[in-house]
């Protein structure tokens, strides 16, 4: 979905964890029972990489990691049905919703789980990760910065905005969401017909966005506060975080949460749970906040530097929570429509 900067993250995790993204077959099979494979929206590598060390180091066990975007983790579980190579998934909603819904994750509660706001009443999926909705601006080039929907669709930022395309990419879906909570279903897609003018075109990638606004190549995209943090923090990377405002200057976003469940028929089930225990414990909701993000874990509290840098971005921002049962039961059709509305 989502992530750039690849090479350098899977040169530091080279002793821990096998980056196998873009190949087929092999990730779950086989006879190595001292292994995990973990299907991923990109995002939490460096996370990832420090929490799997210390998961190796405990349990013996190798954490193999494919990364995609969040509707590419879900097509790839559907397409392995008849050969799953999962063991844990980890994608975003409403793209998880569907997983469940397809029979592609399996029940099971890890510990401390019951303390998480959105999980799965039937125990298939919780958010381990909370993370929010935002984009992001070339602070030279996009100057005066764009403050309100409106600035996007000024003729100064023509072919110079991109977004991650809806359907593909869990951020470029909840662009559409978010519109639809400002704008109204007809208004939101209204919306986007005369953003094409500026529009770059399609991007499966929100991740890859995030290089072509801090070299100038486009001037706005779409992210989340998570993954625009990190790189700024990590990468000093030329850009800024901003909330669109609405016609009465109202700034709002809503949770997009990374969300983890037990892979259907996973290879290595029992290694999986021992996965999600680790993942769900407080020790390890306790770090959430140096991958940028916040615990799910309500009884987890984030303190130091980098949990004052998301309060500063998030002040005065009204944040909403969709019903993500009823994006799903619409996706299809919204996307249906908005495909329709920008001519592809």
């Amino acid at each position: 979905m989502r992530r750039w900067s690849r090479i350098a993250v899977a040169a530091a995790l080279t002793a821990v964890v096998s980056l196998v993204a873009g190949c087929g077959g092999t990730a779950g099979g086989g006879g190595d029972e001292r292994k995990v494979v973990l299907y991923t929206a990109d995002g939490l590598a460096d996370w990832y990489g420090k929490r799997f060390a210390e998961f190796r180091e405990r349990t013996g066990i190798t954490v193999q990691v494919v990364e995609a975007g969040s509707g590419e983790v879900v097509s790839r579980l559907e397409k392995e049905r008849a050969n799953p190579q999962a063991d844990v998934v980890v994608t975003l909603p409403p793209f998880v919703q569907r997983a469940a819904q397809q029979g592609l994750l399996a029940e099971y509660r890890p510990p401390g789980v019951e303390h998480v706001a959105l999980r799965d009443p039937q125990g298939r999926y919780a958010a381990v990760v909370n993370n929010y909705l935002a984009f992001i601006h070339n602070p030279e080039l996009a100057n005066p910065a764009p403050r309100t929907w409106d600035d996007l669709l000024d003729p100064r930022f023509r072919k110079k905005v991109q977004y991650s395309t809806p359907g593909q990419a869990g951020d470029g879906t909840a662009v559409l969401l978010q519109l639809q909570h400002v704008l109204g279903e007809q208004g939101a897609l209204d919306y986007l017909a005369k953003l094409e003018a500026n529009n770059v075109g399609p991007s499966s990638s929100t991740g890859k966005l995030q290089p072509k606004v801090a070299k100038g190549e486009i001037l706005v995209a779409n992210g989340d506060v998570q993954m625009n943090l990190a790189t700024i923090n990590r990468d000093r990377s030329n850009f800024r975080i901003f909330f669109p405002a609405d016609a009465a200057g109202k700034r709002s976003t809503f949770a997009l949460p990374y969300v983890a469940g037990l892979a259907g028929n996973a290879p290595h089930a029992d290694n999986g749970r021992k996965l999600l225990d680790f993942l769900f414990s407080a020790e390890v909701q306790k770090t959430v906040a140096e991958a940028y993000g916040r615990p799910a874990r309500a009884d987890v509290r984030p303190e130091g530097e980098i949990a004052g840098q998301l309060d500063e971005v998030l002040r005065d921002v009204e944040i909403w929570q969709p019903d993500w049962d009823r994006v799903l039961g619409r996706l299809d059709a919204d996307l249906a429509a908005y495909a329709k509305a920008v001519g592809r």
